[in-house]
């Protein structure tokens, strides 16, 4: 049994319930640029939105334009917390698991999130945003920082996302995975994962004894 020493969490689809509104949003994007990709909206998940504005859109007025819109869009919604999710986290604290936010989000919307649930960053150890790291998931820079931050080995953490690129990020950090099917479906997030769940609620502590 390997021991837990640390906890890596992604933030939207895992412990804020805005994956919907922001696939809304960029497939909206997608379809006002005519982008080729149906899954558009999908492919970019994890990905930092430095990367997606280079990757996609070369026009630096464009670029600037969608920027502009995220930003608004990020200031004006709620950003639910999942039920359980908190208090997830804190019973892993009690058992001496140090946590960490491991996100692609910049650091203005992680600014409108705290401003909402100033509280928020109490639960956690480390927090790491896009401004962090060179490379966004699925590269393994991410969950690399967000251990090195918290103060433990990435191979004594669990990662916990629900992103592919996520889930690839965590993997080839080399941590235990937990994937939730807040975004993807359980199928096909079978086999990616060590374990598939649909929310943090429904997870125990001896559940992750055994991963």
């Amino acid at each position: 049994m390997k021991q837990i020493k640390g906890a890596l969490f992604d933030l939207d689809g895992v412990l804020i319930d805005s994956e919907t509104l922001y696939t809304e949003f960029w497939a909206e994007v997608g379809r006002h640029h005519h982008l080729p990709s149906p899954t558009f909206a999908y492919d970019i998940k994890g990905t930092t939105l430095n990367d997606i504005l280079t990757t996609y859109f070369p026009e630096p007025e464009v670029r600037n334009d969608i920027d502009r819109l995220l930003h608004e869009f990020e200031n004006e919604i709620v950003y639910p917390v999942f039920p359980g999710a908190l208090e997830f986290v804190d019973m892993l604290r009690a058992h001496g698991v140090k946590t960490a936010i491991v996100t692609s989000s910049d650091t203005k919307k992680m600014d409108f999130l705290f401003n909402q649930h100033p509280g928020f960053p109490s639960h956690f150890d480390a927090i790491v945003t896009a401004a962090d790291v060179a490379n966004s998931k699925p590269h393994p820079e991410p969950y690399l920082r967000g251990a090195e931050k918290a103060g433990v080995e990435v191979t004594d953490c669990i990662v916990f996302e629900d992103s592919f690129q996520g889930l690839e990020s965590g993997r080839s950090a080399g941590a235990r995975l937990v994937a939730l099917s807040t975004t993807n479906t359980a199928e096909s997030l079978m086999g990616k994962a060590h374990l598939v769940t649909d929310s943090l609620a429904s997870l125990r502590w001896e559940d992750l004894l055994v991963l």
